[in-house]
């Protein structure tokens, strides 16, 4: 009985894997993986140059602790993290390197970018039930929506660990009525994005 039930398992872990190579997600994860790294290094160095050819990193983020309430930096990123991602979230990790609650603003971060991508969730379900504005998304966001219904978490889970629109992947899953439970799940991996970043930027920072 048990050597049927792990035969079972494997031949349904072989299918799964077939799958992934006819539809293409692991060639998908290879450049997404590849676009990625190259970002993080790039900003890494933007980082050091502009702290040893341009200007100190402690003035420019001792300004913007001493002008701007935290709250208000809370409430940019939010927007941001809720419409397409306009802002990188590492600028905002690093900002939270040079205050005084460094890991306590980073975990505030995370779950604003995890409810963030929420917001950007129902808002995809709701433009499904708006004929005109989902066809305008399905054709701006075809890729997206195509990918989303080929591989559904997976493409969640990809969305939520790696450099890529959190809130792009959100809205898809929005737009094909993915099953909220397993967004929910799947989404909570933002955070152990923002607890990697934040240790990688922390000791570029310091």
């Amino acid at each position: 009985m048990n050597l049927t039930r792990k035969r079972v398992k494997k031949s349904r872990l072989q299918l799964l894997h077939q799958y992934y190579v006819y539809t293409g997600f692991y060639s998908f994860l290879k450049i997404i993986l590849q676009k990625s790294i190259l970002p993080i290094f790039v900003f890494i160095l933007a980082i050091l140059g502009v702290h040893f050819l341009v200007m100190d990193l402690n003035e420019i983020f001792n300004y913007v602790i001493e002008n701007f309430h935290p709250l208000g930096i809370f409430a940019v990123f939010f927007a941001s993290e809720s419409i397409l991602g306009l802002i990188p979230p590492e600028i905002f990790i690093a900002w939270t390197a040079k205050t005084d609650y460094s890991w306590f603003f980073l975990t505030i971060l995370a779950l604003l970018s995890y409810v963030g991508g929420i917001v950007s969730y129902f808002a995809g379900r709701t433009f499904a039930y708006f004929p005109a504005v989902y066809e305008f998304l399905e054709i701006k966001m075809a890729k997206h929506v195509k990918n989303m219904r080929k591989w559904g978490g997976l493409l969640i889970i990809v969305g939520a660990l790696l450099p890529v629109p959190f809130s792009i992947t959100s809205v898809a899953a929005g737009l094909i009525k993915y099953p909220l439970t397993n967004y929910l799940l799947y989404g909570l991996l933002r955070i152990v994005r923002f607890a990697i970043y934040g240790l990688m930027i922390f000791k570029v920072i310091d």
